[in-house]
């Protein structure tokens, strides 16, 4: 190689790393760093609310183990609550908000079923010791989805208004970044019933 094209070579070499950091100081300026750190942080933000799904879901079959040790007969309501379970697994898998947020609203309506058919069936099994242990775990779990929902949607709204204005708005076109989904059910009930077999309903 002469010494001609050597020069050249590395005049190209020095030019597109000259390219590199000016792209690299243009995006930086335009907010690239900035949009991935709140993607990464509601990513984290949603992987807190589906190992708390999960969790609440695991209780619940606990749950609902006790009460078949101590139920006389069969109760319908254990296939709508197994069939809600596997409703929030597969959501979780889907890493879906909305999906997610759909699913644990039908939990906890198969959850007030329960808890009215064993209210009605079975008052004894509110002083089961293993019983009121995990009625006080799903509420614990129940209250941390709730922050846990609020800290996502945080995180969502900070993330979605930045890459909508400008001129990060121009960034986010550029790498493909997009706004994410809030977790919020799409039925009417937006909180969790409250876990209660002290009390018997009222008959309509």
């Amino acid at each position: 190689m002469t010494t001609i094209a050597i020069m050249t070579s590395s005049r190209r070499a020095h030019w597109r790393a000259g390219v590199a950091l000016i792209a690299a100081a243009t995006l930086a300026g335009c907010g690239y760093n900035t949009i991935q750190r709140y993607d990464e942080q509601a990513a984290q933000a949603q992987k807190n609310i589906e190992v708390q799904l999960q969790r609440r879901s695991d209780l619940i079959g606990n749950l609902v183990e006790t009460v078949k040790g101590q139920a006389k007969q069969e109760l319908d309501v254990f296939k709508g609550v197994a069939q809600a379970r596997a409703g929030v697994a597969d959501a979780v898998q889907s890493h879906d908000p909305t999906r997610e947020a759909d699913a644990n609203l039908q939990l906890s309506s198969q959850l007030t079923i329960l808890n009215r058919s064993v209210a009605e069936a079975y008052p004894q099994i509110k002083s089961d010791q293993a019983f009121l242990r995990l009625q006080d775990e799903l509420t614990g779990t129940e209250n941390r989805i709730a922050v846990a929902r609020s800290d996502y949607n945080q995180a969502v709204e900070t993330y979605n208004a930045y890459i909508r204005q400008f001129p990060e708005v121009v960034t986010a076109r550029a790498i493909g970044a997009k706004s994410r989904a809030y977790f919020n059910a799409t039925g009417a009930a937006q909180e969790a019933p409250k876990v209660d077999f002290s009390t018997k309903p009222t008959s309509s």
